[in-house]
């Protein structure tokens, strides 16, 4: 922590007056951006993105008019072992986007808003892998895990309870439907529902 600290404070100052300088801007406001990645691989030192699901979360509401849903250039390291984990084929990534045009759109869309997601700190590892040497610096976007925020709803109600943070066991227990589950984009907002449901209050045990 104290690390990415004294690097997003080196990263504002060479890059606060640049094209990106607004994303380091502290965030006033009410929304965030629910975001999930489809990768080859479940190492973020290696892995490479196939598709980018982000959507916008305002106050209590799931936006789902703005969002983004983008299938990446086939990359090298798609094989048929790292299809059995996202179930994306070389197929359906015909016509996908050069990452470059990826990111800016992702960066643009984001801005300066927190990110949240499940286990976000893996898409935002693998992100950051590819912005850095292409920008100069690191996502510094205020980060919300889910399943950490989901526990100590359920803890503070029964301190005893070790609550199943599973993807799909969250979402049964919030009652949220799951949205095309192994898909960046439904992911994305099954993974915003559940935060919504989470932050409004009482959450069944």
């Amino acid at each position: 922590m104290v690390l990415k600290t004294i690097r997003t404070v080196a990263d504002r100052w060479q890059h606060g007056k640049g094209e990106y300088g607004h994303i380091f801007e502290p965030y006033v406001g009410d929304e965030c951006i629910a975001l999930d990645l489809e990768t080859t691989s479940l190492d973020p030192e290696s892995a490479d993105i196939l598709s980018i699901g982000a959507v916008k979360v305002r106050g209590k509401k799931v936006v789902t008019s703005e969002r983004l849903d983008i299938k990446l250039q086939k990359p090298e390291t798609l094989t048929a072992e790292s299809i059995k984990i996202h179930k994306i084929r070389g197929i359906d990534l015909h016509g996908g986007e050069a990452l470059g045009d990826a990111l800016v759109e992702l960066l643009n869309f984001i801005g300066n808003r927190p990110i949240m997601g499940y286990y976000i700190d893996f898409d935002i590892a693998v992100l950051n892998r590819h912005i850095r040497p292409r920008y100069g610096f690191s996502l510094p976007n205020k980060v919300i895990e889910l399943s950490h925020l989901y526990q100590q709803k359920v803890q503070r109600a029964n301190p005893e309870l070790q609550p199943d943070l599973h993807f799909e066991k969250i979402a049964e227990k919030l009652s949220v439907p799951i949205m095309g589950r192994h898909t960046a984009v439904g992911d994305a907002i099954t993974t915003a529902l559940m935060y919504v449901r989470t932050m409004q209050g009482n959450i069944p045990l």
